[in-house]
C-alpha cells in the first residue's frame, strides 16, 4: 500500500534511544558471540531500522531512496579505496613499499623509531591528503621495520595511524578538509589555521609521547637480529635501490599539484606494475594483475608475509561492501527523522562554547558510529548543530574545527566504519588492539573540550564572515523556485 501521503511521525527520544541500544547489541552479538561476519550484522540493522520505520508510517520505498542516498553520499571513500588497493599491490610487487622498509631499518634508530613513523606518516599525508594511502604505502612500511625492532605492533599501528591523520584533518589536499570547510560555509584555509590550535600541540604532545615510549621500550638499542635479518631476506626477494622510490616520488609531487587524488593513485598503481616488471621479475601480465590480486610475494620472515602478501583491488571487497551496508544504516536514520530529532535536542543544550563544542562532536561521532563513514560524520556534525553556532554569534571555523575532531580522527576508532576496516585490513592489526594507543585522536578530543569549556581560540564571527553567511543566504534563496531573489536574478539575465 502506498503511504505517501500518510501523516509520518518523527521517532521519540525513547524509541531513538532503543534503536540505539538494539544496533549495539545486534552489532556486538553478531560479532562477539555469534561471531558473524560485520556486513551481515549491519545488513540486520537495516530491517531493524526499517521496522521502526513503518511503525512510524514510512513506506519501504521512501526508505529505500533514503537507503540509496546515504550509499551514494559516501561512495566517493569506495573509489578511494579501490584505487589504494591497486597501489599497493603493485607497489609492493614493485619494490616500493619493500624498499621503503629496508631504508627505514638501516637509517632510523630503534629508540625514536615510534616518534619518527609518525612524522614520516605526518608527512606523506600532509603531502597528498590521503590517510588511506598513507597507510597504504608509509604505514605498511613503518609497520614492517616496527616488528622488525620488537615493539608491540599495536603501538606501531597507533603511531602510524597518529601520523596518518595529521595530513587528513590538516591538508588543503584532504577530501575530508575541503568537504568539512564547504559544509560550514568556511573558507578552507581558515579552516586549517582554526585547527591548527587544536592539532599542532596535539601533534606535538602525542610526539614525545611516542619518543618517551620507544625510548623506554628500546632501552639500550634493543636486539636487532629481527631487523638485520629482515634487511636480508628483503634484499634477497627483492631488487632493493633508490630507484624503487620514483613511483612514490611521483605521486606525491602529482598530489602536492592539486591534481585529483584518484586518477593519481592509480596512476601511481599503474607505475608499480611496470616496476615489478622492469626491476623485480614479474611478466608484464603477471605485474599488471597485482594490481587486482595483489602480489603474493614470500620472503621466509612470516609477520614481514603477512604485511607484504596484501593489497589488489580484491583485499578492498569486503572493505567496500561494509561501507555500502554502513552507509545504508546512515541514510536510513536519516530518513526516518532521527538525526532532526537529535538535533532538536542538542538546540536546548547547546547554551555555551563548551556545550556548541561537545554537541558538535557528539553529533559528528554519531555519524561515524551509526553512518559508518568519515563522509556521514561531516553531514550530521555540521547539519545538526550549525544553526546553534549562529545564534551565539560564534564563528563557523569553531563548528568546522569541532566536526573534523569529532568525526575526522574518530572514524578509525569505530571497527564497522571505512576508517576503522580499512586501517585494521590495511595494517593487520584489529581497530580495538591499536585504539588505546592512538593518542593524536585522545588528545585532539581532550584539547577541544578544554578550548570549549575555557573559552580559547574561540572567535566571533567577523566582517569577512557575516560577509559569506549572508552570498550563502542568497544562493540558497536563489535555489528555491518562486522566491523573489530568483526572479530578479531572472529579470537581470533578461535585461
Amino acid at each position: 500500500m502506498n503511504n505517501m501521503n500518510v501523516e509520518k511521525r518523527l521517532p521519540s527520544v525513547t524509541m531513538l534511544i532503543a534503536i540505539m541500544i538494539i544496533f549495539v547489541v545486534v552489532m556486538f552479538g553478531s560479532i562477539v558471540i555469534l561471531e558473524l561476519p560485520i556486513q551481515l550484522a549491519l545488513l540486520l540493522v537495516w530491517f531493524v531500522i526499517m521496522g521502526f520505520g513503518i511503525y512510524l508510517k514510512y513506506s519501504y520505498f521512501e526508505m529505500e531512496r533514503g537507503l540509496l542516498k546515504g550509499i551514494h553520499e559516501g561512495m566517493g571513500a569506495t573509489l578511494i579505496l579501490i584505487a589504494v588497493g591497486a597501489l599497493i599491490g603493485s607497489w609492493i610487487a614493485g619494490g616500493v613499499v619493500p624498499t621503503m622498509i629496508y631504508f627505514g631499518l638501516s637509517i632510523i634508530s630503534p629508540g625514536i623509531f615510534l616518534m619518527a613513523a609518525m612524522i614520516i606518516c605526518a608527512i606523506t599525508s600532509l603531502a597528498t591528503g590521503t590517510s588511506f594511502g598513507s597507510a597504504g604505502t608509509a604505514g605498511i612500511a613503518m609497520m614492517g621495520i616496527g616488528e622488525s625492532f620488537g615493539l608491540p605492533v599495536a603501538l606501531v599501528a597507533g603511531a602510524v595511524l597518529s601520523g596518518c591523520y595529521v595530513g587528513d584533518k590538516m591538508s588543503p589536499l584532504s577530501d575530508t578538509t575541503v568537504m568539512t570547510a564547504s559544509l560550514s560555509n568556511v573558507d578552507v584555509f581558515r579552516h586549517i589555521k582554526s585547527m591548527a590550535f587544536v592539532s599542532l600541540p596535539a601533534f606535538i604532545i602525542a610526539a614525545i609521547l611516542y619518543w618517551v615510549v620507544g625510548m623506554f621500550l628500546m632501552e639500550g638499542g634493543g636486539d636487532l637480529t629481527i631487523a638485520e635479518n629482515t634487511m636480508a631476506n628483503l634484499q634477497d626477494t627483492f631488487n632493493i635501490s633508490w630507484i624503487m622510490l620514483i613511483p612514490a616520488a611521483v605521486v606525491v609531487a602529482m598530489l602536492i599539484f592539486k591534481l585529483p587524488s584518484v586518477p593519481v593513485i592509480i596512476f601511481g598503481a599503474l607505475l608499480g606494475s611496470i616496476w615489478a616488471a622492469l626491476f623485480q621479475g614479474y611478466g608484464i601480465i603477471e605485474a599488471l594483475g597485482t594490481m587486482y590480486t595483489g602480489s603474493g610475494v614470500s620472503t621466509g620472515i612470516e609477520f614481514i608475509d603477512n604485511l607484504l602478501d596484501r593489497g589488489g583491488i580484491t583485499f578492498m571487497l569486503d572493505v567496500i561492501l561494509l561501507i555500502i551496508l554502513a552507509l545504508g544504516v546512515g541514510g536510513l536514520l536519516q530518513t526516518i527523522g532521527a538525526f532532526k530529532v537529535i538535533g532538536d535536542i542538542f538546540a536546548k543544550w547547546a547554551t555555551s562554547t563548551g556545550n556548541l563544542t561537545v554537541t558538535t562532536m557528539l553529533a559528528s561521532f554519531f555519524g561515524v558510529f551509526f553512518g559508518g563513514a568519515a563522509y556521514v560524520s561531516l553531514l550530521t556534525g555540521t547539519k545538526i548543530t550549525e544553526e546553534n553556532y549562529n545564534r551565539q554569534g560564534v564563528s563557523r571555523t569553531l563548528l568546522s574545527r569541532n566536526v573534523e575532531a569529532g568525526g575526522t580522527v574518530t572514524t578509525p576508532m569505530v571497527p564497522w566504519s571505512d576508517g576503522g576496516v580499512f586501517m585494521a585490513a590495511t595494517l593487520g592489526v584489529a581497530t580495538l588492539a591499536y585504539l588505546p594507543f592512538f593518542w593524536y585522536a585522545f588528545l585532539v578530543i581532550i584539547i577541544s573540550l578544554i578550548y570549549g569549556y575555557a573559552g580559547l581560540f574561540i572567535m566571533k564571527k567577523d566582517k569577512y564572515e557575516m560577509e559569506r553567511d549572508k552570498e550563502h543566504e542568497e544562493e540558497i534563496r536563489g535555489s528555491i523556485p518562486g522566491t523573489d531573489y530568483t526572479n530578479e536574478r531572472r529579470l537581470q539575465r533578461e535585461l
